[in-house]
């Protein structure tokens, strides 16, 4: 895993998305730096004055310290950091873990409008139009040929996209690591116990009435985790 992968699989935990949310609760939709109001969530950011690397992220007086971080609008946050107006270079991140483990919800919370995302439900949902956890078997070497070759494009940095977001379940470490080789990619791992994993699905609309099959997934995916 590259260096600073543990910092991103950080900010994916389940620990950080809670203190993340009770930071927001308690201060407020305002920037602690400009005073105006963050209108969206995906542009509020909690900047840590002492920042975090690599050795002090499991530090919880630092990484999980209310009285480390600030509530910032995102464009306050790019600018104390000097990245405003910096051209970026293409990224690629393999965001892997259980089903519920809240995957679409971690990439859709960091993606920009320019950033293009490879998922086999999004791949699904784009060529038949059905609900995103309908995925017909008929379908699936289709499905896979369009993911491939989307991989293919990321691997080789075609086209203007900005950041590119590969999303599954990866269980099997050989398999996710040679993948993030290949694709010269961070792996993020949205970390998820069996219980949080259920209790998520459980409350999704969309996957109600697919319960048995989803926790059929999930002991399969923990059988065949590796780390």
């Amino acid at each position: 895993m590259a260096k600073y992968a543990i910092i991103k699989s950080f900010y994916a935990s389940t620990r950080w998305i809670k203190f993340r949310a009770m930071i927001i609760a308690e201060r407020g939709m305002k920037c602690e730096k400009c005073l105006k109001l963050i209108t969206t969530d995906k542009d509020a950011e909690l900047d840590h004055i002492i920042e975090l690397t690599p050795d002090n992220v499991h530090d919880v007086s630092i990484s999980l310290n209310p009285d480390n971080v600030r509530l910032l609008h995102h464009d306050c946050h790019d600018a104390r950091h000097n990245r405003f107006g910096n051209v970026k270079g293409k990224q690629v991140y393999i965001v892997y873990g259980c089903p519920g483990s809240g995957k679409t919800t971690y990439v859709n919370r960091n993606r920009e409008r320019t950033d293009i995302i490879v998922c086999m439900d999004n791949l699904f949902n784009a060529i038949t139009g059905l609900p995103l956890h309908d995925k017909p078997d008929q379908l699936l070497s289709n499905v896979r040929a369009i993911h491939t070759a989307l991989l293919d494009q990321v691997k080789t940095r075609y086209g203007k996209w900005s950041t590119a977001w590969v999303v599954g379940g990866y269980a099997d470490k050989y398999k996710r690591e040679k993948l993030a080789e290949e694709l010269g990619a961070e792996l993020i791992y949205c970390e998820c116990s069996k219980e949080e994993a259920m209790a998520r699905i459980e409350m999704d609309d969309r996957r109600r009435n697919m319960i048995a099959e989803y926790r059929k997934y999930v002991d399969e995916w923990f059988g065949r985790y590796t780390c």
